[in-house]
């Protein structure tokens, strides 16, 4: 019997005919699709509940909604969070877009490095930069409105970094990185014979970049800049700590609020309401996401080894390039880390002199609450550890179940494992709240406990890890996989001895990406917190939060030193297997 009709005889099997590891895949798969939908389902049913959702008896209505839409704060919400998005696209635009095609088109020398600080610099915790921009601009102690008011007389300081300008600009620093790697791709697959052709016709490089080389690419730009802004719509971290103080409220911070008030009960319907409409947003943003990146693909005509892109010469233009660069980096990461250095040394934040430095001292890091920081690091570590594990095992099972098995409605297990990207993980988090909290309370008391933790993170990080353990089961041809199952090796075999030691590179890679994402998250982790289960970012949210800007600042050095380990190892797999950019 041949390889195919091998294939074609397992596809007709009953499903209690399979191999009990396809039947484990199939049944894993399906549990988790069903898992994923039961967060949003959630969501749709509270949202047309009326009052409490713990009653008795349920009134359905759409009370809910309207009050989303009548509600003036609302509206101011949403308007904060659109502009909030659009500069923190406009910004990570100005400094992604250039280095891209610096990198990709001209001749500037350490292009590994730059992708490598690019790369690193997307790890760093958006909170930690924020804290650091905060003692820069704040309106009161922020350094440069203090210098500005000594040095001009005047009485309150000019700049407000708690704005929506200002936390715009702070996150889409922390997106440049983001922006840099996925236009990278479209200047790198580009079609250049077109440029080329402008270049004989002796159009000059400003020229050939206004009028060919951003019409080219302008579908791939626009596809990231979609991606980006709906980062930026469900950001947390960033207006939380710069926006919370001052009640500037957008989407995840405003929702954040309802479910955990100070002085009220929460408002679950209200929040389920609003959940619901940014779901409906966020569908249209996939959808729009996904046309253009097809459209993209139309102009990526790169083929064989005939590609050879045209490279343009910087000459004098290097010494502006390289000021650029240096203002990037200095502004999204060495200013904002100095600071918080020299925040964790001083008893209160001040201007830096003699007198100040004099008052330095390691108190605040003695002074921390080690009790609730080890608990924090207890619980992030065993997060570490077991996210990305259990990540990438389930996504395997999708991977194959999609690209592998005769499974009915594959297609479909795939859409479902794409919904954690498309939809904003803080809606994950107010999912699995309320799942646990009224529907599984008494069958599966998880809620406050890690574990709750530990479902929602696996399911926020799915989608990436679906992605990369696709690719991955693509470049491996299907004869190898045919010629062990014509020895009759089954597929626990198969996946023993072919599949897992050439996807192993793939898989340590991803696993560590997830390890450090799963290391720095706060929004889902703020959501669904305890004394029980609080993790390390959440510690130094409530540090900051309770005023304790010293130790806030301290903890989070801390957490940046903790990092760099982790970050070298993943640093020198990716250098060894060429996967620097794979992180898009």
């Amino acid at each position: 019997m041949s390889a195919a009709m091998a294939q074609r005889e397992q596809g007709r099997r009953p499903f209690w005919r399979l191999e009990p590891l396809s039947v484990a895949m199939l049944v894993c798969v399906g549990c988790v699709c069903f898992i994923i939908l039961a967060h949003l389902a959630v969501i749709l049913w509270l949202s047309v509940i009326e009052g409490s959702p713990g009653a008795a008896m349920h009134v359905y209505s759409l009370k809910n909604y309207l009050e989303v839409f009548t509600d003036g704060r609302i509206v101011d919400v949403l308007a904060n969070t659109l502009g909030f998005s659009v500069v923190s696209l406009v910004v990570a635009l100005i400094f992604g877009l250039p280095a891209a095609w610096l990198v990709e088109r001209t001749d500037l020398r350490g292009k590994t490095l730059l992708y490598t600080l690019m790369t690193i610099g997307m790890l760093i915790p958006g909170f930690a930069a924020a804290m650091g921009w905060l003692f820069l601009m704040h309106p009161r102690i922020g350094l440069m409105n203090v210098w500005a008011k000594q040095l001009f007389g005047l009485d309150n300081g000019p700049f407000d970094i708690a704005s929506v300008i200002g936390m715009g600009w702070v996150q889409g620093l922390n997106l440049a990185p983001l922006a840099f790697i996925m236009t990278a791709a479209v200047f790198r697959a580009m079609d250049p014979s077109l440029e080329e052709a402008a270049h004989t016709s002796r159009a000059n490089w400003l020229r050939t970049m206004r009028r060919v080389t951003l019409p080219l690419a302008w579908p791939g730009i626009m596809a990231a800049s979609i991606y980006i802004f709906t980062i930026g719509f469900a950001a947390f971290d960033v207006p939380a700590i710069i926006g919370w103080s001052n009640r500037v409220f957008t989407f995840s911070t405003f929702l954040y609020l309802l479910i955990s008030p100070q002085d009220v009960l929460p408002r679950y319907g209200v929040a389920a309401a609003l959940s619901t409409i940014v779901m409906a947003l966020a569908a249209a943003l996939s959808w729009w996401y996904g046309l253009m990146q097809k459209r993209s693909r139309q102009f990526a005509v790169v083929t064989g080894k005939a590609y050879r892109p045209r490279i343009v010469r910087l000459g004098r233009a290097i010494y502006p390039v390289w000021i650029f660069l240096g203002l990037y980096f200095t502004l999204s990461k060495v200013l904002p880390i100095a600071l918080l250095g020299w925040s964790s040394l001083l008893p209160f934040f001040q201007m830096p002199s003699a007198y100040a430095l004099s008052m330095a001292s390691f108190a605040h890091y003695a002074t921390l609450p080690w009790d609730l920081v080890l608990t924090g690091v207890r619980n992030t570590a065993i997060l570490m550890v077991l996210t990305p594990t259990i990540t990438l095992i389930v996504s395997l099972a999708f991977s194959w179940a999609v690209l592998r098995s005769k499974a009915p409605g594959k297609e479909f297990f795939d859409f479902v494992a794409f919904l954690p990207h498309a939809v904003p993980s803080m809606i994950f988090g107010v999912g699995a709240l309320l799942l646990t909290l009224y529907v599984l309370q008494q069958a599966v008391p998880i809620y406050g406990t890690i574990w709750i933790l530990l479902l929602v993170f696996v399911i926020a990080r799915i989608s990436y890890a679906t992605r990369m353990t696709n690719s991955g089961f693509i470049q491996i041809h299907r004869e190898l996989e045919e010629s062990a199952q014509m020895s009759g090796a089954p597929l626990a075999r198969i996946f023993r001895r072919i599949l897992l030691p050439l996807l192993s590179p793939t898989l340590l890679y991803a696993w560590l990406w997830i390890a450090l994402l799963t290391f720095r998250e706060l929004t889902l982790a703020v959501i669904l917190s305890s004394s029980s289960n609080t993790t390390l970012p959440v510690v130094i949210w409530s540090l900051w939060l309770g005023g304790g800007l010293g130790q806030a600042s301290a903890a989070a050095l801390l957490m940046l030193a903790a990092m760099t380990p982790i970050i070298v190892v993943y640093w020198m797999l990716a250098r060894r297997f060429g996967l620097l950019a794979a992180a898009s």
